[in-house]
């Protein structure tokens, strides 16, 4: 065992792999899930703030990052096989049921393990990404049918094409990757959901002069060493799998979420700008029937429980007491 920030990280057998992660507090349990390209880490505010409340606060490094297992089959990186981890986490943490947190990435598993399993999902937090029931659509070929062929998920799904550019500099990358999807990002036009022609994923990102406050050079340190270490592969393999996930959900299509659960975004986040964000937020009364709160804050971009991270655990505590 190990502590990095107050927080130590434990390593457990999660059904068929082992999962590394954050645990601090005691009771009701909270998992946290990250998204691409991150780390238990990003929670480490409201890991703390939970904590604080009352509450075990769990994240995980997920399947193909950090000090979790790293399968080599892309077709083992299916929304099925890491819904499957966080019930196996919760099982093995002597837990029978938990709260289930998401962003990025982690929102689609945080919706998924609600939907699928409300046994043991009592209630779900999504950021970034909002829900939608299962619908069937194979997104990858949604783009191709509208003659899209540059957006930046389609780019991933070439094997070893986005891990050369990105492993190349891995500080590069990542200080890029963070300051273009921030909401301190000025420059309009730019970002990278869509691939120029003749470039590559960070070719519309850029540099930041300094980082800001709520990204330290110890942060970046810290993602920059994990990301040195383990690679890129797994993650970009959760985006291989899209098409994949379209018909292995096909049980749950059109199916509303019944618990408790709450949205946070920030207002300058590219995924709002997504052709069908808008509506599915405001499907919320249909698809989320126990939605308690939609929290778009101004100012802030993707990462938005790092960008704001008091605003964001104070939020989160409220939901977490109010269960």
């Amino acid at each position: 065992m190990t502590q990095v920030d107050g927080i130590e990280l434990k390593t457990i057998k999660a059904g068929a792999i082992t999962m590394r992660h954050a645990d601090l507090g005691s009771g009701p349990l909270v998992v946290f899930c990250h998204g691409w390209p991150e780390s238990w880490y990003s929670w480490r505010h409201q890991i703390k703030a939970v904590a604080r409340a009352g509450f075990r606060a769990v994240a995980p490094d997920m399947r193909g990052y950090g000090g979790t297992d790293k399968p080599e089959a892309i077709e083992a990186y299916t929304l099925l096989h890491i819904v499957g981890d966080i019930v196996a986490l919760v099982n093995a943490l002597g837990e029978k049921s938990a709260v289930i947190v998401g962003h990025d990435w982690g929102a689609p598993i945080a919706w998924h393990t609600a939907l699928m399993r409300p046994d043991l999902c009592r209630a779900v937090v999504g950021m970034s990404v909002p829900f939608s029931p299962p619908s069937g659509i194979d997104f990858i070929a949604f783009l191709k049918e509208r003659g899209i062929t540059n957006f930046y998920m389609q780019y991933f799904q070439t094997p070893g094409v986005a891990e050369a550019e990105l492993e190349q500099d891995v500080r590069n990358a990542m200080r890029r990757i963070v300051h273009t999807a921030s909401g301190d990002f000025p420059e309009e036009g730019r970002g990278f959901a869509r691939i120029p022609e003749g470039g590559t994923f960070l070719s519309n990102t850029a540099d930041p002069a300094a980082l800001p406050s709520w990204f330290t050079e110890t942060d970046l340190a810290y993602y920059v060493g994990e990301f040195e270490r383990a690679g890129f592969r797994g993650g970009l393999n959760w985006y291989r799998n899209l098409s994949r996930n379209a018909g292995l959900v096909a049980p749950w299509r059109g199916l509303p979420i019944r618990q408790p659960s709450l949205f946070v975004a920030g207002a300058r986040d590219g995924v709002l700008r997504f052709p069908n964000a808008k509506a599915q937020i405001e499907a919320f009364a249909t698809t989320l029937p126990a939605c308690r709160g939609t929290h778009i804050l101004e100012g802030a971009g993707h990462w938005v429980q790092r960008e704001r991270a008091a605003e964001v655990s104070d939020i989160l505590v409220r939901f977490l007491k109010g269960l």
